[in-house]
């Protein structure tokens, strides 16, 4: 596969409190036939599963807090890497990379592994991407905890959030749209409330050895619908009929330094029926990247989550 790159396993050794086997599922692709995707696959294979998508631009590697405390507490926890993200394949070029393919390709994993009684975890846009999903595939999910995230529709309010997306993230697809490298750890750092260590800065760098292997962290979000007239808005607004309609656990755990996301929260909580009466909980000192900078706190609301449906 020519086309598609791949990034040496020695990229990924001694990274800071991730050691976690790899685990691959080969992903149908009208271009290449078929793309490796890989995936974090922790706790015991028939326990209900934490299902656990990252954004952009980072990885699995984003959840290797929560992680330990799903599979401790007799659950299994799933991280895929998105293609063109972590150990996942990464086709070279932009024009590889859209948003319905992020959907099906997360679609395809899911029935691949036949993943069932799972518990969507959802941050940036692994929000547009796995509420997508959800949205297809309802009976396979018992319940989502959203942090951080949303799932753009352009809608006034109440079903909408005034003014999205705002000079932050209009400026970050510009940047996303005019530039040809992204310096990843230093976005990921930057969004924080402190700076990173060197070493996990490091490893967010570790799938990405220079420019060529960054279209899909370039290109996604020129891809997710921040505008009313791009490709996406369609396809959200029908997935929102159905997520109005999810009546099972839906709980939000939003930091309170993101204003990339702020607002959405209410959105969620007004909108999905499984929302109300749920123990909806602010993440305190946490900026964007939650799981990052509060990532055991999350865990806890996670596993209070799946305590509540399946002690």
């Amino acid at each position: 596969m020519p086309d598609v790159l791949r990034t040496p396993d020695a990229c990924f050794a001694n990274l800071p409190d991730y050691p976690f086997a790899p685990h691959y599922a080969e992903i149908p692709d009208a271009r290449f036939g078929s793309l490796r995707m890989h995936f974090v696959d922790e706790g015991p294979r028939d326990a209900p599963i934490a299902l656990m998508l990252h954004g952009e631009p980072t990885w699995s590697f984003l959840y290797r807090k929560m992680i330990p405390l799903v599979a401790a507490a007799g659950y299994r926890a799933i991280a895929p890497d998105m293609i063109g993200f972590g150990r996942s394949d990464k086709p070279g070029a932009r024009a590889d990379y859209n948003y319905q393919g992020f959907v099906d390709q997360l679609k395809a994993f899911i029935l691949g592994q036949d993943l069932r009684r799972m518990t969507l975890v959802c941050q940036d846009w692994g929000g547009p991407i796995g509420l997508r999903v959800l949205s297809e595939l309802t009976d396979r999910f018992d319940a989502v905890l959203a942090t951080n995230t949303l799932i753009p529709n352009f809608e006034p309010p109440p079903r909408g959030v005034a003014g999205w997306p705002g000079k932050q993230i209009e400026d970050w697809a510009a940047l996303c749209r005019t530039s040809d490298d992204l310096p990843i750890s230093e976005i990921v750092s930057g969004v924080g409330v402190d700076r990173l260590p060197d070493g996990v800065r490091a490893a967010y760098d570790a799938p990405f050895p220079d420019a060529s292997y960054k279209a899909g962290t370039l290109q996604i979000t020129c891809c997710i619908p921040i505008e009313e007239t791009m490709p996406g808005i369609a396809e959200n607004r029908k997935a929102w009929d159905v997520i109005e309609k999810f009546d099972r656990p839906f709980l939000t755990a939003f930091s309170d330094r993101d204003p990339s996301t702020k607002g959405w929260e209410a959105i969620f909580r007004d909108r999905v029926p499984g929302a109300k009466g749920q123990p909806h909980v602010e993440i305190e000192n946490a900026g964007h990247f939650v799981q990052e900078e509060r990532g055991e706190a999350l865990g806890e609301v996670l596993l209070g989550l799946m305590d509540r449906m399946y002690r």
